[in-house]
């Protein structure tokens, strides 16, 4: 939607560069294919088997299978532009030096952070990273710490496996799990929804007092939240965590008003801690020292709620002005205010909102 604002233009022979990026997510792959494109010449380093970074979690999800697609769309885009990609490479601040790269982006992502809970190490407890990752989850009742957009897609993907398939990919049982009439013989096309059970039983709790999932996305927010319903999943919120044992996940469910707090004992095989992230750093400063000029984007600039589109804006606005562009240089298109909305309203119709 900034085609008109943001326009990559080919970069004049003379001002070819030598750019490496760190990090095949979705950020260093928006830098990578961008600056590519542009004429430059672009190193891409991943440290691991494929690239897709946090895309290699949320393709697992039930309901967004469609980020395989977004995967295979970056990999032919990376053939198509001609950027080096090297799999299988963890790339150091002095390899980079060495090799003579006039920029160097850093996308190296996030890391799931653990909070300091008593027991946090036991053997009950997970990362999201590691569920995700396709680590066996064998138990039959687990309790996912964190409420945010990665908590509710833990806790959805959690109440499917391969005996309790997902109907997202699959058209006649979505609708009858829904409710709807394909053939429109019944009265507004509805039928009764069809529940079936899930796979596990899961707590999903969250720190914050009030509803759980009010930071989703206004839109589908909603839809998570029913979704979660009719696999049972159990949401509490108020919860102060006390501590993991043999006995399970020990809390204190604070009211939403007053009075004093509930304790109780959960008795679950797993925990999964969805915690939020921190960024993942450590390259910069050494390139910095050398008087190499470093760019950090996505994760590895800001670990709040991850957010796709920013990491691919910032990749992108970054590698359109790659060759000139000064160290340290932060790359956010600012979101509008209100006050902007109705300018630009007023602009383009002549008409007074005021």
């Amino acid at each position: 939607g900034y085609e008109t604002e943001l326009k990559l233009e080919p970069v004049a022979p003379e001002n070819k560069i030598k750019v490496a990026v760190v990090g095949g997510g979705c950020a260093g792959l928006a830098a990578s294919c961008a600056a590519a494109e542009r004429g430059h010449d672009v190193t891409l380093f991943e440290a691991s088997q494929e690239i897709g970074g946090q895309f290699n979690f949320a393709k697992v999800v039930p309901g967004k299978e469609e980020f395989h697609e977004t995967i295979k769309y970056f990999n032919s885009r990376l053939v198509l532009s001609g950027v080096d990609l090297k799999l299988n490479t963890t790339v150091t601040a002095e390899e980079l030096i060495a090799g003579g790269y006039d920029r160097v982006v850093v996308a190296t992502g996030v890391t799931p952070r653990v909070p300091n809970i008593p027991g946090i190490d036991h053997s009950k407890v997970m990362l999201y990273s590691d569920v995700l990752g396709g680590a066996p989850v064998p138990g039959k009742s687990v309790a996912v710490i964190g409420a945010g957009g990665i908590g509710f897609d833990v806790a959805e993907y959690l109440t499917h496996d391969t005996s309790h398939a997902a109907t997202s990919l699959d058209t006649t049982a979505f609708m009858k799990e829904w409710g709807v009439d394909m053939s429109n013989t019944t009265r507004g096309g509805l039928l009764e929804p069809v529940d079936s059970l899930p796979a596990r039983e899961v707590f999903l709790l969250q720190r914050k007092k009030g509803a759980l999932g009010t930071g989703l996305g206004k839109t589908t927010g909603w839809i998570h939240r029913a979704t979660l319903r009719k696999k049972a999943v159990k949401m509490l919120s108020g919860v102060e965590y006390v501590k993991v044992d043999d006995a399970g996940l020990h809390i204190k469910v604070h009211p939403k008003k007053s009075g004093p707090a509930i304790e109780q004992i959960l008795d679950v095989d797993h925990v999964v801690v969805c915690a939020g992230q921190e960024s993942v750093t450590g390259i910069v400063e050494p390139l910095k020292a050398a008087g190499v000029p470093a760019f950090e984007i996505g994760g590895a600039e800001h670990a709040g709620e991850l957010d796709a589109k920013r990491a691919i804006d910032q990749g992108t606005r970054l590698a359109a002005v790659i060759e000139t562009a000064e160290a340290g240089a932060v790359f956010n298109q600012p979101i509008p205010f209100a006050a902007d909305f109705v300018r630009n309203a007023r602009k383009w119709s002549g008409r007074n909102y005021s």
